[in-house]
C-alpha cells in the first residue's frame, strides 16, 4: 500500500504533468485561433451591389462572378438605391454602371479593408477595357481613424474589462443582487469612460455620444455577466471557460479589423454570436450609420447579458441554499451522535 507521504508526491507530480501539457496546448490553441483566420482573409459571399439597367450590368456581374463565392450580388435600379443600401448596411459597396463608365461606391466606415479590396477587385475587372473606375466613399471613416484601427482595437480592451469585472465580482464573493448591481454599475462606468475617450477626446467615434456609451457599456456587461454567471454555476472552471471563450474565440473571430465575411467559414458567423464580434458590429452601426442594422448585434449582446445575470442570480441562490442546508445537516448528525 502507498504510504501517506507518497500520496502528496503523486499529486504534485500529476499537477506538474498537467501544467507542462496544458501550457503548450493553450499556446497552440491561441495561435490557431488568432493566426488561422488572419492568414485566410478573403471575401466570402461579401454583399456587393450592382446598379444600372440589366443589359448594362450583365457584363459587370459576369466578371465579378468569375471569383466564385467571393461576392453576393445585390441588384439595384440606380445609384440612389445603391447608396441607400450602403447606408443601411445591406451591402459594403456597389458598382454603378453609367454612360461615362463604371463608378464604385464604397463605405470605408464599414470596413477600410473591404473598401480597399473592392477598389482593387473592380479595377482589375475593368482594366481589360482600359476604363478607369471612379470611386466615391459614401460613408467615410472618420478623419481621426481613417484605417479603422482605433475602433477595431477597442474590442480587446472591452473584452478585458468584462473579464476583469466578472472575475472581480467572483473574487469579492458578491452574489445575487449585489453581484448584478456591481456588474451593471461597472459596465455603465466603463461605457461612459470609453465614450469620453473615443468620442470626446480622440474623435474616432462620430455618432450620438449616449448611444455609443450604451453600446460600450452593454459590450462590457455582456462579457462580465457571462464570466460571472459561469463562475457562479461552475466555480473556477466556469471563470476559466468564460474568459477563454471570449479571448480565444470571441476576439480573433470578431472580424473587427476586416469584416465577418472576410473570415473563413464558419468563423465569421460564430464571431457575430459572441460578444466581441457583436459589439464591434453594433458600434460601427451606431457611430457611423445612424443605427442601421443594429438590431441583430444589440439583441446578441442583450441575450449574453441577460443570461449571464440570470446565471449569477441562480448560482447565488443555489449557494445560499447549500449554506443553509449544511448547518442543518450537521446539527442533525450531532444530535444523532
Amino acid at each position: 500500500m502507498p504510504t501517506a507521504s507518497a500520496t502528496p508526491a503523486r499529486e504534485r507530480n500529476r499537477r506538474l504533468v498537467t501544467a507542462v501539457v496544458l501550457v503548450p496546448a493553450l499556446a497552440v490553441l491561441a495561435l490557431w485561433a488568432f493566426a488561422w483566420p488572419a492568414a485566410r482573409i478573403a471575401p466570402r459571399d461579401l454583399p456587393l451591389g450592382v446598379a444600372g439597367p440589366a443589359a448594362a450590368t450583365a457584363q459587370v456581374e459576369q466578371r465579378l462572378e468569375h471569383e466564385k463565392g467571393a461576392f453576393e450580388i445585390h441588384h439595384y435600379a440606380d445609384e440612389t438605391a445603391a447608396r441607400s443600401a450602403i447606408e443601411d448596411r445591406t451591402v459594403y459597396g456597389a458598382v454603378v454602371v453609367t454612360a461615362r463608365g463604371p463608378k464604385l461606391l464604397t463605405a470605408s466606415a464599414a470596413s477600410p479593408v473591404v473598401a480597399q479590396l473592392l477598389q482593387q477587385a473592380v479595377a482589375q475587372q475593368t482594366a481589360a477595357n482600359g476604363t478607369q473606375v471612379r470611386t466615391v466613399d459614401v460613408v467615410a471613416a472618420p478623419a481621426n481613424d481613417p484605417r479603422g484601427a482605433a475602433l477595431s482595437s477597442s474590442v480587446l480592451p472591452l473584452a478585458l474589462a468584462g473579464i476583469v469585472a466578472g472575475a472581480a465580482v467572483t473574487a469579492l464573493g458578491l452574489r445575487g443582487r449585489r453581484a448584478v448591481i456591481a456588474l451593471v454599475a461597472g459596465a455603465g462606468l466603463v461605457g461612459g469612460a470609453a465614450a469620453g475617450l473615443a468620442h470626446s477626446w480622440l474623435g474616432v467615434l462620430t455618432g450620438d455620444w449616449w448611444a455609443e456609451a450604451g453600446v460600450l457599456g452593454l459590450a462590457t456587461l455582456a462579457v462580465g455577466a457571462a464570466v460571472a454567471g459561469l463562475a457562479a454555476l461552475l466555480g473556477s472552471a466556469g471563470l476559466g471557460l468564460g474568459a477563454g471563450l471570449v479571448m480565444l474565440l470571441g476576439n480573433p473571430f470578431s472580424g473587427a479589423s476586416s469584416a465577418p465575411q472576410m473570415l473563413p467559414d464558419p468563423v465569421g458567423a460564430i464571431g457575430q454570436w459572441l460578444p466581441p464580434g457583436a459589439s464591434a458590429t453594433l458600434l460601427r452601426s451606431v457611430s457611423y450609420f445612424d443605427g442601421a442594422a443594429a438590431t441583430g448585434p444589440a439583441l446578441t449582446l442583450t441575450w449574453w447579458a441577460a443570461l449571464g445575470l440570470g446565471a449569477v442570480l441562480v448560482g447565488g441562490a443555489l449557494k445560499a441554499r447549500a449554506e443553509v442546508t449544511e448547518p442543518v445537516a450537521e446539527r442533525g448528525l450531532a444530535q444523532v451522535g
